[in-house]
């Protein structure tokens, strides 16, 4: 088989996303005549690992396809050239991090920087640079889906590229790995391997709870780790001392170097992550497109990563051109969702907490400029973000009828067309009123 075949085999199997971003690296090596073996060369240590690990039954069914073989597959760095000394560091190394499986597509420079993950993202960045030296442990806690496994992983891609061994796995992983070696007696290879790494990332460390037999081995895990000053990194959807069934000593201990926190991204971060991860994927979009992506869906990054793959999928299967109308076509269930858990009192609460009113003059008859605005914005958001129909919201604000809900619809659209200003305002309520920031 030649690369072109090779290639042309794997690009069929393989979707549009994966063969572009990694497998299309790939260059096939025939370097001796023993079936058996398949040899490839990619560019780094980082799509290297993640191919063997992800793609190496797909490579063999292109095999299998083009000439009934399935071969054993071997993936080279290309133009590396090793000492005899190098290849033993690097099978112990391997050995030692069998478990570890790392994004490659999880670094500091893909990582979306903003104001609600400006310090988590510098302090991973700092311990990167000098691990074990400073910010030991570093505990990063947040909600779901905001980035905490980017930053983890980008972490141990950066210590792989220095040739430092690292252990990635998530507290349910370690907890399996302990007591499949207290079941076949192997302890001294699960000391072994988690205390003679140089980095140690510990994703979801809330699941320890309850678990006091596990917490011991972590324990004495963390503080020969600590003592030899390797670096250990968490990830926690709370703060230690908030983990229920924890004990102290270990709550005392993740709290001894920094612990920083992912927040909920403000929606100028949740536009500049679409774009990014457009980007990445090769995913062209309009403004008009983002702006509505960001402010219709919540405030998970993880939600946005799926939506972006739905809409690249439906436009590749379907041969269609990505637009306003096909995208909300496919968030039309998503959105749906989202206005059955708003309320008319929530986007009241909000707009007035935000135009620094009070909630009551927005219901009043007042017809002041600033409390007819604020009315205007409460009509559009309760409009767009929930399911109550114009004579529900004129009955909510003590209007006489419907008609004045639809004059204040049309005139709102017409300053979000003209007025940019109004348009980033009615933007920043909708994205709060979202996320429930109320």
């Amino acid at each position: 088989m030649t690369n072109k075949d090779f290639l042309a085999l794997i690009e069929k199997e393989a979707t549009s996303i994966d063969y572009d971003r990694y497998l299309k690296q790939l260059t096939y090596k025939k370097i001796s005549s023993d079936e058996k073996l398949a040899v490839f060369e990619v560019s780094n240590k980082y799509v290297a690992s993640w191919i063997k690990s992800k793609f190496t039954g797909l490579i063999q069914n292109c095999f299998e396809q083009y000439d009934g073989t399935k071969p054993k597959v071997e993936i080279k760095i290309a133009g590396e050239k090793k000492s005899k000394k190098e290849i033993i560091k690097e099978q112990v190394r391997n050995e030692t991090a069998e478990s570890t499986i790392l994004n490659p597509s999880y670094t500091f420079d893909s990582f979306v920087v903003g104001p609600s993950n400006q310090m988590a993202y510098n302090a991973s960045l700092a311990v990167s640079n000098k691990p074990g030296t400073q910010y030991n442990p570093l505990f990063i806690y947040g909600g779901t889906g905001l980035g905490k496994t980017h930053l983890l992983q980008a972490v141990g891609n950066a210590a792989i590229e220095k040739g430092q061994t690292v252990i990635y796995v998530t507290i349910e992983q370690f907890m399996n790995d302990f007591t499949f070696s207290i079941k076949n007696k192997n302890m001294e290879h699960f000391r072994s391997k988690y205390r003679k790494c140089d980095v140690l990332l510990i994703d979801d460390i809330q699941f320890l709870s309850g678990k006091e037999q596990t917490q011991e081995e972590f324990f004495h895990t963390f503080n020969e780790l600590h003592n030899a000053k390797k670096q250990i990194v968490m990830t926690s959807d709370r703060l230690p001392s908030q983990i229920a069934g924890l004990v102290d000593r270990l709550k005392s201990r993740f709290e001894w170097g920094l612990t920083a926190d992912i927040q909920i991204p403000g929606l100028e971060t949740k536009i500049a992550i679409i774009e990014k991860k457009s980007e990445l994927n090769g995913i062209a979009l309009t403004r008009e497109i983002i702006n509505f992506i960001a402010t219709n869906l919540d405030n998970s990054i993880r939600e946005i990563e799926g939506v972006l793959i739905r809409i690249n999928a439906s436009a590749s299967l379907l041969n269609q051109d990505i637009t306003l109308e096909m995208v909300q076509g496919l968030l039309k269930e998503q959105i749906k969702e989202t206005k059955e858990n708003i309320k008319l009192p929530d986007v009241i609460d909000i707009v007035a907490r935000e135009l620094n009113i009070k909630p009551s003059d927005i219901k009043s008859k007042k017809r002041t400029a600033t409390v007819a605005n604020a009315r205007r914005v409460v009509i559009y958001l309760a409009r767009e973000l929930t399911h109550n129909s114009m004579p529900d919201i004129a009955k909510f604000l003590g209007m006489k009828d419907h008609s004045s809900i639809s004059h204040n619809i049309k005139k709102a659209n017409e300053l979000i067309e003209k007025d940019e200003n109004f348009k980033l305002i009615i933007e920043n309520l909708k994205n709060k009123i979202i996320n429930k920031e109320w």
